[in-house]
């Protein structure tokens, strides 16, 4: 199955690495946040990966030239200024034969079972996204779920309490269809849409979850490898 990596933000909330290289390629433990999010899905048997570059992406190149992997990497220039759903559409062509693709950001970790979030996404025969929940602070997208489906999506409130968006999607091409431009978020109308249709589905995961915002996520990343309690 397909794996999206959305890797082309500027990242400006991680300047301090940014200005430098893009999030992606920053480093927990001697290797980029990249690597691990990949080494997840391949361990699942997911090997066939599809990164949308832009920002500094020929770093990300020049990474994947140097190194050796049992992966298929097809690393595509999706822009510069594209938002996350315009990178998302500029990939259509790849995943339209497709029945289903994962897609995830190129900044967070997680231990997700993602056999457990494919069956649980196929058992919804209306599903058109399912999207992973996590339970991290209140500073991420809100979502409300009823019965499994998610009935409302508010990115990034300040007020919104419980479950959010985690970045580990399970989608079908059909999609794409609603993203409009390159200038579209993927978390704004696209899934919104999608939700108001009851054909965005929660996938609720309690274990390890973490993104890589800022300095002090990186720093707590690294910290866990130091502990020797890193789950990712």
């Amino acid at each position: 199955m397909k794996v999206v990596i959305l890797a082309g933000g500027l990242g400006t909330r991680l300047s301090e690495y940014t200005h430098m290289i893009p999030k992606p390629m920053v480093k927990i433990n001697k290797k980029p946040i990249l690597y691990y999010i990949m080494k997840h899905f391949s361990n699942y048997g997911h090997k066939d990966f599809y990164i949308a570059l832009g920002y500094k992406g020929k770093i990300i190149e020049d990474y994947f030239k140097k190194q050796s992997f049992n992966w298929k990497i097809n690393l595509i220039d999706t822009g510069l200024g594209t938002m996350t759903g315009g990178r998302l559409k500029k990939l259509k062509k790849y995943l339209k034969d497709e029945e289903n693709f994962f897609l995830t950001y190129g900044d967070g970790v997680a231990n997700v079972n993602l056999k457990n979030l494919l069956n649980f996404h196929n058992k919804k025969k209306d599903a058109l996204v399912t999207m992973t929940a996590v339970r991290p602070p209140a500073r991420f997208g809100a979502i409300k779920v009823i019965r499994q489906k998610v009935k409302l999506f508010r990115e990034k409130s300040k007020i919104d309490e419980g479950w959010i968006n985690g970045g580990f999607f399970v989608m079908k091409p059909k999609f794409i269809d609603y993203i409009e431009k390159s200038s579209t978020f993927l978390e704004k109308h696209p899934l919104q849409k999608v939700a108001k249709l009851n054909q965005l589905y929660a996938y609720k995961h309690n274990g390890f979850w973490q993104c890589m915002d800022t300095k002090r996520d990186k720093d707590y990343l690294e910290n866990l490898f130091k502990k020797g309690k890193a789950k990712f």
